[in-house]
């Protein structure tokens, strides 16, 4: 499913959580008319819409490459390259 704007354009996680964030400083503000409040808050509900969607999206990936990599635990001490500085030459 594609995550599209009111606009019909294809927005990416980061437009949409930039966007939203905007649109939550100006709610925050208090500035804008009683139309304008409600206008952005329906696109506000959009864009969590859409980045609820990307997560989901990002989360099921995430679970098939952990089943991919056998369930293994990446940590810093399984990544880091041996030490092979104890060696006798």
């Amino acid at each position: 499913m594609a995550n599209k704007t009111t606009k019909g354009k294809e927005i990416n996680f980061e437009e949409a959580l930039t966007e939203l964030e905007e649109i939550t400083r100006k709610l925050e503000s208090g500035k804008e008319t009683l139309e304008e409040s409600m206008a952005l808050y329906q696109r506000g509900i959009e864009l969590k819409s859409v980045c609820e969607n990307k997560l989901g999206d990002a989360e099921g990936q995430w679970k098939i490459l952990r089943k991919k990599t056998n369930s293994e635990e990446y940590t810093e001490e399984n990544l880091s390259m041996p030490d092979h500085s104890d060696k006798n030459n």
